[in-house]
């Protein structure tokens, strides 16, 4: 599996009332959109949650999101899923997709990735991280120990941002956008309470921490979403247009931090593949 990796593929948004403001506000017109009546949430106080350990020098960046207060609404992934699919807040990405892509794996996984948002074949297929980025991922998440079925996968966005004039690929997500769409993986974050999260790519780094700086500065570095240790590293992507060995042994390093953190098995293999030696 290794590799298989190594050989390649071929040539702030503000965790407080606002955001969960926001978040009813999309249920409602998702609930309106849809022409039916979504079981109505249990009003009642959520219970205490145990804050995760957090691994050593842990860094807070500038303006990333606070631990969320407790609120009266309690949400569970029938009535969340529901109103997401249904949801219609940005017009212009309900026009152009085929389908929102909620999200996929484990929920209740002791890891989570978090990527961008969908593509082409994931607008497709419903699912994240399913073309060429996702398996590589796949890849990675086998590497590591796990499978996708043992980790939870979600985006910052649901919906495949819109393509100008029909043309072809990927643009990256408006920041009016993230902040609409980022209180659905808020929700999720919160229901499936990872151990640790893996922030792929610069548009996950700023969903999650608003943070907008290079990757390169940040991965290899453990930050904090809500009392959740979360890693930053480079999407997939980029491994697919940069086939360097030294930019895989970087994601790589990374993904070594993440298994130390949850105390998963490294065997010596791992510890030195993408090195000169291995």
């Amino acid at each position: 599996m290794l590799q298989q990796i190594r050989n390649g593929f071929g040539p702030k948004v503000s965790a407080s009332e606002q955001s969960l403001a926001a978040l009813h506000t999309l249920a409602a017109e998702a609930a309106k959109a849809a022409k039916a009546t979504a079981p109505a949430p249990v009003a009642k106080s959520a219970p205490a949650e145990t804050k995760p350990s957090l691994p050593p020098q842990i860094t807070i960046v500038a303006g990333s999101p606070e631990v969320v207060p407790t609120v009266s609404t309690v949400w569970t992934w029938e009535t969340l899923e529901a109103a997401a699919l249904n949801c219609t807040k940005c017009e212009h990405l309900v026009r152009s997709r085929t389908q929102v892509v909620f999200g996929v794996g484990n929920r209740n996984a002791e890891l989570m990735f978090v990527g961008e948002a969908p593509g082409a074949d994931e607008d497709l297929q419903g699912e994240p991280f399913v073309g060429k980025a996702g398996q590589l991922l796949t890849k990675i998440i086998q590497a590591m120990g796990y499978s996708r079925d043992d980790v939870y996968i979600a985006n910052i966005l649901k919906c495949r941002p819109d393509m100008p004039g029909g043309s072809t690929g990927n643009r990256k997500p408006k920041p009016e956008e993230m902040q609409t769409c980022i209180p659905w993986l808020e929700q999720q974050i919160a229901l499936v309470k990872p151990k640790a999260m893996v922030a792929l790519g610069a548009t996950a780094v700023e969903g999650l921490l608003g943070s907008n700086g290079p990757v390169g500065k940040m991965r290899g570095k453990w930050f904090e979403f809500r009392g959740i240790p979360v890693m930053a590293t480079y999407h997939p992507a980029y491994l697919l247009r940069n086939q360097l060995i030294s930019e895989k042994r970087k994601v790589w390093e990374d993904m070594l931090l993440v298994l130390e953190h949850l105390g998963r098995p490294i065997s010596e293999k791992q510890r030195r593949f993408f090195t000169q030696s291995a």
